[in-house]
């Protein structure tokens, strides 16, 4: 603390002399212009004093941004000339400036990084990938304030060394087009007077010099990553998709819409994760148990339908013909009639340019060259190093659709969406469920408020919910009848342990993406839990794109086919125009009853990033529609700037909530806020009207207190 005392105290002390002092009027073009023989006379005497003490003083004046740099730089070229001018004034200009760097890390930095530790992060992370670059280019153009760039750049991670060297060669060029200036100060009658037609011209170079060595750096980590490779002379196709998952589809679809030709090549099934294992079947499975639960609740109503009887294999078939019906979408047939050349069969990339697709035995059926490549291979469930599971016949989502008879209980790891889906649908068709996981709440991603609304619900279903519950062992064991059992030992938050016996056991605790198997480790395409892509879906190799769960940020369908149109464009059309994809409206949704569905901003993530906001709240018990249809369960929550009507996030809890929230989807995507909603009309009696309910609250909380006043004396004064 002492230590950051003293330099503040120091450039305190530098600064207050020099206005006390009216140090300012020497740094100016006319007492320069006054001094310039005196200076000449005393600098050709005491050659190597006088250049020490300027260069001592042009970095005292840089450490501590002192105003007057051009003027400093005028007079390097003025006294020395160009050369020894230019010397000076870079190395100096250099010095002082990581002076001013490392004072305001060592001042600022680490109480800083505590107050916005998250917003530093990503700061941080993008300083570490491409800080380098960035500095250079704003050393390049001499409009941004130098002394702004040297305290910035200080609350970054960025290395001194990186900041000293990029800054002596960013400042080159804007040095010595004003040293250049100051040789000529005789003729200078303004700093206006620099812009002369030459020295114009160089302001114009520096102007399109940072997209020239853009251009050229693209072009040598272009040749550098792909070193060691020879390119084909000509292509098969524009582009190679491999996967025919939502993102893989959605890519062949685009490319095939504007005329480019392209190769589809999938290994299963098309349609991906989502049609055969995911999405589809497993809302065709929660339809029949909501179904189910639904006939149980008419007795409430009067209408008596006898026990519920469930057929657990006519479920199962009609959760298959469900996949047929929607089949024919995705399928083979479909797509070569769009004009894309489907392959089935496993894809390996063999160079940036060529995939080699084989069959189920492995032998070689074709080999494609494309310009460019979309890998599109999604994720699998994710199996955790549990002692025993191996050994037990777990089920995942994937192979859990294999089961022709209904498990009497069914032991399910994971609360997460998939974990609370299946548990609700196995439990209103009958099943004993017991969900487990170590987090402390279901749904973790969600507000624990609106999870345990949730949570509340399946409880009251017949889910037997343990958190904080940590599966350490299982193991199949014989029942008395000769049949088998699977034990599950969990151990709690508190450390005691317990057993449980169930029939069959459901892993859903997340899912991995697809990268391996398919040529990317021995490309090196650089992977970390995903392939590591850029904001244009790029990986390592500018060529090579990647889209949907295997590149994240999020496993959704909707954003694997949102991500696809991105990669699409940028891969056809990326040599003249690229677009960043666009994250930032993201809906998403829970499927269980009632559903739960959010979009954009969660209060825990904004507590999290550090983002201010108000809450405003409306319960779906005050909907008349909710009312009617025996379904008043939930609530809306909208996060809003504080005191504005901006909506940073909504979450819907209730049902039919995965479509309620399109409203504020489209809200937040074109920066509609609370008050556009409440101007709108809205259907009566609709579940919708929860939506204007909310913002009608946010109204009459933000209402202008002070002219209600005044209007209310206004209502008097006119009954009198």
């Amino acid at each position: 603390m002492l230590k950051k005392v003293s330099i503040i105290a120091v450039i305190v002390l530098i600064l207050a002399a020099f206005y006390q002092f009216d140090l300012g009027q020497y740094l100016t073009l006319a007492e320069l212009k006054a001094q310039r023989e005196v200076l000449n006379d005393f600098y050709q005497s005491h050659t190597l004093a006088v250049f020490a003490l300027y260069f001592i003083g042009y970095v005292i004046a840089t450490a501590v941004s002192i105003p007057g740099a051009i003027i400093l730089t005028l007079g390097a070229g003025a006294i020395f000339g160009f050369v020894n001018g230019l010397i000076l004034a870079s190395f100096a200009s250099s010095i002082g400036a990581s002076l001013a760097f490392l004072s305001a890390r060592f001042v600022l930095r680490d109480n800083l990084e505590r107050r916005f530790e998250q917003r530093l992060k990503t700061l941080n992370a993008g300083v570490q990938k491409d800080g380098a670059w960035y500095l250079f280019t704003l050393r390049l153009v001499p409009i941004f304030p130098f002394f702004l760039i040297n305290l910035l750049m200080g609350l970054t991670r960025m290395p001194l060394r990186t900041y000293y060297w990029v800054s002596q060669i960013g400042m080159l060029a804007g040095t010595a087009v004003y040293v250049n200036a100051g040789t000529q100060l005789a003729q200078l009658e303004s700093i206006s007077g620099i812009v002369s037609p030459g020295l114009l011209a160089s302001f114009a170079l520096l102007g399109i010099f940072p997209l020239v060595a853009k251009w050229f750096v693209s072009v040598m980590k272009r040749k550098q990553v792909y070193r060691g490779w020879t390119r084909p002379r000509q292509y098969d196709d524009n582009v190679i998709v491999i996967g025919a998952g939502a993102g893989g589809l959605v890519s062949a679809y685009i490319a095939a819409a504007v005329k480019a030709k392209v190769t589809l090549i999938e290994a299963s099934e098309m349609g991906g994760d989502c049609l055969n294992t995911g999405c589809v079947p497993s809302k065709a499975l929660l339809h029949a148990a909501h179904g189910a639960h639904s006939i149980k609740r008419l007795q409430a109503v009067g209408i008596n339908s006898g026990s519920v009887q469930v057929d657990f294999k006519r479920v199962m078939a009609k959760v298959k013909a469900t996949i047929a019906r929607i089949e024919p979408n995705d399928s083979v047939e479909r797509y070569q009639g769009l004009g894309v050349n489907v392959i089935q069969g496993y894809a390996k990339l063999v160079s940036p340019w060529q995939v080699e697709v084989y069959d189920q035995s492995g032998e070689l059926i074709t080999t494609r060259s494309a310009r460019s490549i979309i890998v599109a291979t999604g994720a699998s469930p994710l199996i955790p190093p549990i002692p025993g599971l191996q050994d037990t016949p777990f089920l995942t989502s994937e192979t859990i659709w294999s089961l022709q008879h209904q498990p009497e209980t069914l032991a399910i790891l994971g609360a997460g969406p998939i974990g609370c889906e299946f548990a609700q649908a196995f439990t209103r068709l009958g099943s004993k469920v017991v969900l487990f996981d170590q987090a402390e709440q279901i749904l973790g991603k969600e507000d624990a408020d609106m999870a345990q609304l949730v949570q509340q619900q399946l409880e009251q279903d017949g889910v037997e919910i343990q958190l904080g519950a940590r599966v350490i062992r299982t193991e199949v064991t014989p029942t008395e009848d000769g049949g088998e059992s699977i034990t599950i030992e969990v151990e709690h938050a508190d450390g005691s342990t317990a057993l449980h016996q169930v029939d069959s056991v459901l892993v859903a605790v997340g899912r991995k993406p697809r990268t391996s198997g398919f040529g990317l480790e021995e490309l090196g395409v650089q992977i970390d839990s995903t392939i590591s892509t850029d904001a244009f879906l790029r990986t390592n190799y500018p060529n090579i794109f990647a889209v949907g769960d295997v590149a994240g940020p999020y496993q959704f369908t909707h954003t694997a086919s949102h991500q696809a149109w991105y990669a699409a464009v940028n891969a056809l059309f990326g040599f003249a125009k690229k677009f960043k994809a666009d994250y930032r409206v993201i809906p998403w949704a829970t499927f269980t009853a009632p559903e739960i569905a959010t979009v954009g901003l969660t209060e825990k993530e904004a507590q999290a990033q550090g983002i201010a906001y108000e809450v405003t709240e409306h319960d779906m018990s005050e909907v008349d529609r909710a009312i009617t249809d025996d379904i008043a369960y939930g609530k809306v929550k909208v996060l809003t700037v504080p005191g504005k009507d901006k909506i940073l996030g909504a979450t819907i809890v209730g049902a039919h909530a995965s479509a309620l929230i399109s409203e504020f989807v489209t809200a937040m995507k074109f920066n509609h806020g609370l008050n556009d909603i409440l101007g709108t009309i809205h259907l009566y009696p609709s579940l919708p009207e929860a939506n204007k309910y909310v913002a009608g609250n946010w109204k009459r909380a933000h209402a202008p207190q002070a002219a209600l006043k005044w209007l209310e004396r206004l209502h008097r004064w006119r009954r009198k």
